[in-house]
C-alpha cells in the first residue's frame, strides 16, 4: 500500500508532506512501487500514527475487568475504529483471584482486526485507602512483589505498568524490588513531596492521571506533582475537558514539556454509548454528557466517557495545545513509556503500518491497521 501526498507526522514531531509505503504490514521507505499496488491519495490530509492508549478501562458496554474475550474484542474493535490501534487497558482494584481471570483472558487474546493488545496497566490494588477515587476500597492492599510476579507470569508478561501509593507501608520496598521488572507509577496517593522524591529515587518513573487522586501544589507543601517535575517523570493527562481545566493542561505541557506528557482516556464502558447507568470496578456509575460519576457519590468522577482520539482532539481545539504536541502525547510518548515504540507510536520505517488520516478539523477520514484499511 502507498499513501501519497499526506502531511506525515515524523519522529521530529512535525508534519512533512511525503508518501508512506507499507509492505507486509510495516512501514518502509524508498521502496519501488509494485504492480497493482493499492494507492491512496491523501492530499490535504494529516497522517497520524495509530494512537496508543495506556490507561483506559472499557468501551461500548464492556469492561476489561469483565475478563471476557468477546468483550475484549469488542473494545479492541471500537478503539481501532477511533484511530486507537494499540491498547494497554487498566485493571481496577480487585483481589488476586479476580485479577487472575483478567490476566488469563488477556494472555489468551488473539486479536486479528482490532487494536493490538500491547500491555496491561495494573492500576490497583496497591493504592491509598484514602484516595481510592472510583476504585473499590474493599480490595486495597499493600504492594506485594510475589503477587505481582504471579500475575505477570499468568499474563504472559503483558503487565507494563504497576500503580503504587508510595507512602503506604511496604510499598516503597516494592518499588525498590520491582522497578527493573516493570514500570512503576505513583497513583491514588496521599504522598508528600519528600516521599514522592524518595519513590522516584527508588525507581518510579511515571505519574497516573496527574492531578487526580493526589495532593495538589501549594507553596509550602509542593507535593508529588512538583517532585515529578523535578525528577523528569512522565505524566498522564485526561484531556476530556472534565477532569482538568484547560489552563492546567496548557500549564502541564509548558512546564513538563511535550516529551513528558501522555494523553490517556481513562474511559469506562459507557464510552461510545449514550447517557445512562453503567458500572466500573463493581460500583454503579451515572453518565451524563462527558461526565461519569459514582451514582452513590455524585462528586466522585468515575473515569471518562471519551475515547483517546477525542481527548487528543479536545486538547487541540478546546484547550489550546499545539497539534504536534497533542499528537506526540497520544502516540510516541505512550508507546515509549511502556516500551513498545519499536512497533507502535510513530510512522518511521519498521513500525506497523498503523495510520490515521484526518482532515484539518481532526475528523477521521481513514484508519489503516497493519497496512489494511478498516
Amino acid at each position: 500500500m502507498i499513501i501519497k501526498n499526506a502531511k506525515v507526522f515524523t519522529d521530529g514531531c512535525r508534519f512533512v508532506e511525503k508518501d508512506l509505503v507499507i509492505r507486509d504490514g510495516r512501514i518502509v521507505f524508498g521502496a519501488v512501487p509494485q504492480e497493482n499496488e493499492e494507492v491512496l491519495d491523501a492530499k490535504g490530509s494529516y497522517a497520524l500514527p495509530g494512537l496508543v492508549d495506556i490507561h483506559f478501562h472499557g468501551a461500548v458496554g464492556h469492561d476489561f475487568c469483565d475478563a471476557d474475550e468477546a468483550g475484549l474484542q469488542a473494545i479492541a474493535d471500537f478503539e481501532a475504529s477511533k484511530g486507537v490501534l494499540a491498547i494497554c487497558p487498566a485493571t481496577m482494584t480487585f483481589s488476586e483471584e479476580i485479577l487472575n481471570g483478567i490476566m488469563d483472558v488477556a494472555a489468551a487474546h488473539k486479536n486479528e482486526h482490532g487494536a493490538d493488545l500491547v500491555g496491561i496497566n495494573m492500576e490497583g490494588p496497591y493504592i491509598s485507602p484514602k484516595k481510592v477515587g472510583a476504585q473499590n476500597p474493599k480490595y486495597v492492599m499493600a504492594a506485594n512483589a510475589d503477587m505481582f510476579r504471579r500475575l505477570q507470569a499468568r499474563s504472559g508478561g503483558l503487565i507494563k505498568l504497576v500503580d503504587v501509593a508510595p507512602e503506604e507501608p511496604g510499598n516503597m520496598d516494592f518499588i525498590k524490588e520491582c522497578h527493573d521488572e516493570v514500570r512503576i507509577s505513583i497513583a491514588h496517593t496521599c504522598t508528600d513531596y519528600d516521599t514522592a522524591k524518595e519513590a522516584f529515587a527508588a525507581g518510579a518513573t511515571h505519574m497516573t492521571h496527574l492531578y487526580n487522586a493526589m495532593p495538589g501544589i501549594t507553596h509550602r507543601a509542593p507535593g508529588p506533582i512538583i517532585a515529578a517535575l523535578e525528577e523528569g517523570a512522565e505524566v498522564e493527562l485526561i484531556t476530556d475537558n472534565v477532569h482538568i481545566h484547560p489552563a492546567v493542561v496548557r500549564f502541564t505541557f509548558n512546564t513538563f514539556g511535550d516529551d513528558h506528557v501522555i494523553l490517556i482516556a481513562d474511559s469506562m464502558m459507557a464510552c461510545g454509548l449514550p447517557d445512562g447507568q453503567y458500572s466500573l470496578g463493581g460500583q454503579a456509575v451515572t453518565v451524563h454528557g462527558r461526565r461519569a460519576t459514582l451514582t452513590e457519590q455524585e462528586d466522585t468522577i468515575a473515569g471518562s466517557a471519551t475515547c483517546l482520539f477525542d481527548c487528543m482532539k479536545r486538547a487541540v481545539q478546546e484547550m489550546g495545545v499545539p497539534l504536534e504536541s497533542a499528537v506526540r502525547a497520544a502516540t510516541l510518548n505512550p508507546a515509549r513509556s511502556i516500551g513498545v515504540d519499536a512497533d507502535y507510536g510513530s510512522l518511521e520505517a519498521g513500525r506497523w503500518g498503523n495510520v490515521v488520516l484526518v482532515d484539518d478539523q481532526l475528523n477521521i477520514q481513514t484508519v489503516v491497521r497493519h497496512g489494511q484499511i478498516l
